[in-house]
């Protein structure tokens, strides 16, 4: 099996599932961040790609029109049991980020944390974000990437197979993957180690 495949990606985040929580609590602070500066609205329509076990809906409390996608089942299981005890309604869709199914201009907000550097096709992955997004709409995207205008150095080539392999690349560039779509970046910020906050909406 390709290990840079949505096929993968099903297998090992099932897999990581049980314990998914218990690691991503790292990322807590940069989800806040994220969220938080977008200032969303409680009727604001918003999309989370990659939405995992629901991590983000703490900081989305409030808010009416949430829909969360994931490629795996089990992780958006999660998500539902973690959605009820905070009292909020999400619609919750087994989904490929790259090839989303809803009409275009459908969302004001679109969050995708830890996904553009998970997803196989991750160019499809930020066109798909700009179709659905309505005109003037948000995103925000954290995740792993190369320092801006940087090329990778050949330790993060070496190690990047090995990365792919257990869950994510840590060569991709965020600049040279939103030049392949209209959205305008507005924020691009260091959160710690190889991790980007970076923010901008639908021109």
């Amino acid at each position: 099996m390709n290990i840079n495949s949505n096929g993968w990606n099903k297998i090992r985040y099932s897999a990581y599932q049980p314990f998914y929580d218990i690691i991503a609590k790292y990322f807590r602070p940069f989800r806040s961040k994220s969220i938080e500066s977008l200032h969303i609205k409680s009727n604001d329509k918003v999309l989370i790609v990659g939405a995992g076990t629901g991590l983000d809906l703490e900081f989305l409390v409030g808010n009416k029109n949430i829909t969360a996608i994931d490629i795996t089942p089990s992780m958006l299981a999660r998500l539902e049991r973690r959605a009820n005890k905070l009292g909020i309604e999400v619609t919750a869709l087994v989904m490929d980020g790259s090839k989303l199914d809803f009409e275009e201009e459908t969302f004001d907000i679109v969050i995708l944390h830890l996904i553009v550097a998970v997803i196989p096709d991750a160019v499809s992955c930020l066109q798909e974000t700009e179709r659905v997004l309505k005109t003037k709409g948000k995103f925000t995207i954290m995740d792993k990437f190369l320092e801006p205008g940087s090329l990778p150095s050949f330790f993060r080539k070496i190690l990047n197979p090995i990365f792919i392999f257990l869950a994510t690349s840590i060569t991709r560039d965020i600049d040279k993957l939103l030049s392949k779509t209209s959205l305008i970046k507005e924020r691009h910020e260091k959160l710690g180690s190889i991790f980007w906050l970076v923010q901008g909406k639908k021109s």
